[in-house]
């Protein structure tokens, strides 16, 4: 299960960078952030419950968060 959070940093290091090439840098930072927390999750050797129950927490908050954003936040027809 360990392995399987160092695939997730892979993907969001490789989404970081991708932010940071198109002048992202909001985004960047925050997937650069997320990507050393996986590396750091995946060094615990935690149980694989545990893995489970963290990475249901990120997505809990990832949902709020993204819910939170494009309802109030985000102004619909703007970002030309």
């Amino acid at each position: 299960m360990e392995r399987m959070y160092r695939v997730l940093a892979f993907w969001t290091g490789i989404f970081a960078v991708l932010f940071m090439v198109g002048d992202m840098h909001s985004p960047a930072i925050l997937f650069f952030g997320i990507t050393g927390a996986f590396i750091a999750l995946s060094y615990l050797n935690l149980s694989e419950r545990m893995y489970l129950y963290i990475f249901g927490a990120f997505l809990t908050l990832f949902f709020v968060g993204f819910t939170y954003y494009a309802t109030f936040i985000m102004v619909p027809g703007v970002g030309h």
